[in-house]
């Protein structure tokens, strides 16, 4: 197989793990919701962090990555960075699973919507990038599409507000510690194990702990949570280092695409006008946002041309 061949098969790769990983992610709030409402929402987020935990140490373990984990360790600053990064992941869970439980889903749909946006927004007020004209125009339509939600209708979407400003705190300092995705999500879990195994220890001496008590199909879809969690990750790590950035950021779309459909057509949640605008006003920020993506690349060929 020539270098040719090689590379189509290697995007081929890409963009088949891209899709897998963005579809995976669009259909969580059908897994979380088959577990049933005799499981909190907390204790979800608990399961979740455990199960993740094992099987990204198991995976670690496996792979013969632990020399990763080590050098991380040894590096307190990274330590302290990926800390705070474990509280802003655990947030966006714990919004995004009480959100899909509690029939709010176009909330989840609407903020991973929000957050590139938003993440645009971050890099220019904390990492002075600058911001582009469609960029700029991009995240103004955004807001005032928010805005308009605000002040037209009387309610403000707090948790896809929530849930987008826990995920851009955590892209934005992933963005600035040096760690691979997989690495990186083992030490935050880690971090966040010994208050996930307190805490349902307490449920469990209380016997207010579902698990084990339920049954055993929603046992194994407690434990599935760790997988559901996990196997999209490593699916995107596969594809990050495959496709280029414009690619991810058309199919990262369809994660929020799916949330939006299920939370009409599969749980019968209202789409109003307040949310027609609201999220009319998004999907023309993120056109803009995207076709800025794709000039991009162009931009930079012309510049280079004339130097």
């Amino acid at each position: 197989m020539d270098a040719a061949d090689q590379a189509v098969e290697s995007k081929l790769l890409g963009g088949i793990c891209a899709v897998s990983a963005f579809g995976l992610w669009a259909i969580l709030p059908i897994y979380f919701n088959l577990i049933g409402p005799a499981v909190s929402s907390w204790e979800l987020l608990l399961h979740r962090v455990v199960w993740a935990a094992v099987l990204l140490l198991t995976f670690t373990l496996v792979a013969g990555r632990g020399a990763r984990v080590t050098a991380l360790l040894s590096r307190p600053g990274r330590f302290m960075a990926l800390t705070v990064s474990a509280l802003a992941i655990a947030g966006n869970w714990g919004t995004f699973l009480w959100a899909v439980t509690h029939g709010e889903i176009l909330q989840s749909s609407l903020g991973y919507y929000i957050n590139p946006l938003l993440s645009v927004f971050l890099g220019f007020c904390f990492l002075r990038e600058r911001l582009t004209v469609l960029q700029t125009l991009a995240v103004a339509i955004a807001a005032v599409g928010v805005g308009s939600r605000v002040v037209g209708f009387g309610e403000v979407p707090w948790l896809a507000l929530m849930m987008a400003g826990f995920f851009g705190l955590y892209g934005l300092i992933r963005k600035q510690v040096d760690v691979d995705g997989v690495t990186g999500l083992l030490m935050e879990t880690l971090i966040l194990l010994p208050v996930a195994i307190i805490w349902l220890a307490m449920l469990w001496a209380d016997d207010s702990m579902a698990f084990g008590h339920v049954g055993p199909g929603v046992d194994a879809l407690l434990v599935g949570a760790g997988l559901v969690t996990v196997v999209p990750l490593v699916l995107f790590a596969v594809a990050a280092r495959r496709l280029k950035l414009a690619t991810i950021g058309l199919t990262q779309y369809i994660a929020p695409t799916g949330h939006l459909l299920i939370g009409v057509f599969l749980y019968g949640e209202p789409f109003t006008r307040a949310e027609a605008v609201t999220f009319g006003c998004i999907w023309l920020g993120l056109a803009l946002y995207t076709a800025d993506i794709w000039l991009q690349p162009r931009r930079e060929a012309a510049a280079s041309a004339s130097s």
